[in-house]
C-alpha cells in the first residue's frame, strides 16, 4: 500500500508543484503493489480543478488495476469541495493516515 503526503509545498497548488505531485501520483496509481493508495492531505487547505482532475486519473488507474483508493486528514475547506462536487461519495475519507491504511487493508482482505 501505498501513502502520498499533498505536502505544504502542494498548500497551493502551483503548476510546478502539481506537475511534480502528479507523476509521483500516477506512477504510484499504476505500479503500486498492491493497488492501494492513501492521499494523505492534512496540509491541503486548497483544491482546485487541475488537483481534482489529478485525483481523478490516479483513481481511474487504481481501478483499472482492480484497486482502491482513500483521502485522509482532508481539511474542511477542501472536505467541503469534496462534499459538493459529490467526490466524497467515490472516495472514503478518513480521519487520519492510520485510519485508512487499516481501512483498505481491512477492504482488501474481504475481497
Amino acid at each position: 500500500m501505498t501513502t502520498i503526503c499533498t505536502g505544504p509545498s502542494y498548500a497551493g497548488l502551483e503548476t510546478q508543484a502539481l506537475q511534480e505531485l502528479g507523476e509521483v501520483l500516477l506512477s504510484e496509481a499504476a505500479y503500486a503493489d498492491p493497488p492501494r493508495l492513501v492521499i494523505d492531505m492534512s496540509e491541503t487547505k486548497f483544491v482546485g480543478s487541475s488537483f481534482i482532475e489529478l485525483l481523478v486519473r490516479a483513481w481511474k488507474r487504481i481501478q483499472g488495476r482492480h484497486g482502491m483508493m482513500a483521502l485522509c486528514a482532508v481539511q474542511p475547506f477542501c472536505r467541503e469541495v469534496f462534499g459538493v462536487s459529490r467526490l466524497d461519495t467515490i472516495w472514503p475519507i478518513y480521519a487520519n493516515r492510520e485510519e485508512a491504511v487499516r481501512a483498505l487493508a481491512a477492504l482488501s482482505e474481504r475481497v
